[in-house]
């Protein structure tokens, strides 16, 4: 019988894996669809990530983040947000004494750097690819896994780090709560004739942001937030024709570029009921979605594991109460807090831009105007956007 066993092996759930695994638990490890192996010669990849100072941090404690930094990462030290040039809010890493704010990474690399750091552990058990057929567990009895072959495994906890769609989730009876947003986003990866700089933007426009992500070398991402149905136009035209659409559009970008490949992706906001069950504990996505304004989603759940192994990590009776307990209280509770706090900060400052009238207008200009030389408030905004508050 495993101590945990695990289904999804993404950035949360390896990562959870390696640190369970580090603390000496017997981990299963299922994997329905493996990871692309990496070369450097491959173009970058259309799901990217923001990863904050503090996952960072996570990710090199667990010994994940040298794997990950050896294929390709892109630093960034400074953030803006405006709506109107003359009303801008410039964040820079070394107002809070960093040299950074973070790090853009392809999900994929995070994914294979913890997949990489997990190799060198003998008590983890790979079942990839493998899929849950169905799923027992009851208050008092240890879970029972039975997978697309017919092998069964049996584990204290089973953790659900399968993604929005979560069927962990979806097996324990856990309802969620929450919306479809009316704008959609779309992804455009660049190529500029040069390389950028290591900053990220993101201006407000009444139909969505418009941001640039950079990425290694001359790449870049441009994030594009507006309706369903303009969206799909733009997913019809050539690369040829998004170019012309995305310079009518966006701010003046860095030089000429090209475009090499877009998707369109819904914004749902998704939070459950409850993240602990006897036998049952969600991370990640599995627990929520947000709107990825900000670039917080995979943080959180970053912020979910630590939290998570701060709880196992004076290796409770995992069969207990006193362990149930321990996980509602001291996992469950104050990551539900924190979640749903980002999830309306996010959405506050979504309603805020995503319009026009006018009073609204001259006061949310007035306010990054202030903010830009706000000090003490500013710097406390960049460290909690940092993971470090």
């Amino acid at each position: 019988m495993f101590d945990f066993c695990i289904n999804g092996a993404g950035m949360v759930g390896a990562a959870t894996a390696l640190g369970l695994a580090r603390a000496g638990y017997s981990v299963a490890l299922i994997e329905q669809r493996p990871p692309q192996p990496f070369s450097a010669e491959q173009p970058p990849d259309l799901r990217m990530s923001a990863i904050s100072m503090a996952s960072v941090n996570l990710l090199d404690e667990l010994g994940a983040w040298s794997h990950i930094e050896a294929m390709r990462v892109r630093p960034y030290h400074g953030l803006s947000v405006w709506e109107h040039p003359d009303c801008r809010t410039d964040f820079v890493a070394q107002e809070v004494g960093y040299d950074l704010l973070g790090y853009f990474v392809e999900n994929r690399i995070i994914q294979l750097g913890c997949h990489a750091a997990l190799k060198s552990y003998d008590n983890v058990t790979w079942f990839s690819p493998a899929r849950i057929e169905h799923i027992e567990r009851n208050d008092t009895q240890p879970v029972q896994i039975t997978l697309d072959d017919n092998s069964t495994l049996t584990c204290q906890w089973l953790i659900g780090a399968d993604g929005a769609e979560s069927q962990v989730r979806q097996a324990a009876g856990i309802g969620i709560s929450g919306w479809q947003y009316q704008q959609q986003a779309m992804g455009i990866t660049v190529q500029f004739d040069e390389p950028v700089d290591g900053i990220t933007w993101q201006q407000f426009t009444p139909q969505g942001p418009r941001a640039l992500l950079p990425m290694h070398e001359n790449f870049a991402s441009l994030i594009w937030y507006d309706t369903p149905d303009i969206l799909k136009d733009l997913k019809r035209q050539s690369n040829a024709q998004i170019k012309e659409s995305i310079v009518a559009h966006f701010p003046p970008l860095p030089g000429d570029f090209e475009v090499l490949n877009c998707a369109a992706f819904t914004l749902i906001r998704r939070h459950a009921s409850q993240y602990v069950l006897p036998g049952v504990i969600l991370v990640g996505d599995a627990a929520h979605t947000i709107n990825p304004l900000a670039g917080q989603g995979v943080n959180l759940g970053f912020k979910d594991i630590k939290a998570l192994l701060a709880v196992l990590s004076d290796k409770p009776d995992l069969a207990s109460t006193t362990c149930l307990k321990m996980l509602q209280e001291d996992y469950e509770q104050p990551r539900q807090r924190d979640n749903a706090l980002m999830m309306s900060a996010m959405d506050g400052f979504y309603s805020t831009f995503s319009n026009d009238v006018g009073p609204l207008k001259l006061l949310r200009n007035g306010l990054l105007k202030l903010a830009h030389h706000s000090g003490p408030v500013k710097q406390q905004v960049l460290k909690y956007a940092m993971g470090l508050s």
